[in-house]
């Protein structure tokens, strides 16, 4: 039995023209998804389409979300060690930038517009990074006078802009990852600890 939202109509055809716009726009650019190409695709009618959607903004929107998810999924840095939380972090870093450059390459506009505006993305994205900095200053792994706030802000921001522009250059994968590891790298080194820095 179909759900209603706000309206709308919540059901297995959802579902599919989420995942034919998915595919769309992971094929061909997000840019070349509208609703004539799933109507035919999925051999529906407009009317079917629109009980279920207000607009293809509003699909795109949910395909956004799910790419955003896949990305995060990546976030991960707890460890017993100082150099072990470096090195995942930095791991972190370059697994995210792997995912996203594969993932934003054919989403890459709709992506970084939605990237800026995207609430619910920036908030996740502060939360982790700043629990991630919490989790290092109580390990004694980071300078306790780092500024996590500000620290969490430029972070996001370095690893925005450089997702964005090595897809927008078309930088290759392996040399866009290798710069961001190092480029990364010795930020973090900026916040070693005195102690860990003279090791």
């Amino acid at each position: 039995m179909a759900a209603s939202q706000n309206g709308l109509i919540v059901d297995e055809m959802s579902d599919r023209i989420i995942a034919v716009a998915e595919r769309m726009a992971m094929t061909n650019g997000a840019h070349t998804v509208n609703v004539r190409k799933i109507l035919l695709e999925l051999g529906i009618t407009n009317r079917v389409f629109y009980n279920r959607f207000h607009n293809i903004e509003e699909v795109l929107d949910i395909v956004y979300q799910k790419v955003s998810e896949q990305i995060r999924a990546n976030a991960s840095w707890e460890s017993d060690s100082q150099e072990e939380f470096f090195e995942r972090v930095t791991d972190m870093v370059a697994n995210t930038l792997i995912r996203s450059y594969d993932l934003k390459k054919q989403f890459n506009h709709y992506m970084f517009e939605n990237d800026s505006r995207s609430q619910s993305n920036y908030e996740w994205w502060m939360s982790a990074i700043k629990q991630m900095f919490a989790y290092a200053k109580t390990k004694g792994f980071i300078r306790t006078d780092a500024d996590t706030d500000v620290l969490s802000y430029s972070l996001w921001c370095f690893w925005r802009g450089y997702n964005a522009d090595a897809v927008g250059r078309g930088i290759p994968k392996d040399e866009a990852v290798k710069n961001c590891k190092y480029s990364f790298g010795i930020i973090l080194d900026g916040l070693r600890t005195a102690e860990a820095a003279s090791n």
